[in-house]
């Protein structure tokens, strides 16, 4: 088992930023790639950021491409999304998660491709 938990979300006014962290239990998380997903309500869940573990490069949507920025600290198995210009369409439950090693799927975008997921943390833009 490998818990994941999210901290960091909130109320913030459109234009602020909020710092969004994911700890990791578990010894595979430096040798994991990680992302980050979103769920507005009754909207399917959507990709929003990625990073593998070798380079680490990074993957985002293009709607928050340039406004966010996914980091990770492997010595603290620590996984963060800095938000910053935050859009009232922002908001949603946002939800850490940890790439599957052996999943067919190789698109970062889709859910299929990770094995654990967090139990997510409330970001809400207000305008």
């Amino acid at each position: 088992q490998v818990p994941l938990a999210e901290s960091g979300g909130g109320l913030v006014q459109a234009g602020g930023s909020l710092r969004l962290s994911c700890g990791v239990s578990g010894r595979t998380f430096s040798k994991s790639a990680m992302a980050w997903f979103r769920q507005a309500p009754g909207k399917e869940r959507d990709f929003v950021a990625a990073i593998d573990w070798s380079t680490p490069r990074t993957y985002y949507a293009d709607s928050v491409k340039d406004r966010f920025t996914i980091s990770r600290d492997n010595a603290n198995n620590t996984l963060n999304l800095q938000m910053n210009n935050l859009k009232p369409e922002d908001t949603a439950v946002y939800y850490c998660v940890k790439d599957d090693p052996l999943s067919y799927y190789s698109d970062y975008a889709d859910t299929r491709r990770y094995d654990y997921w967090g139990q997510g943390t409330q970001v809400t833009v207000s305008s």
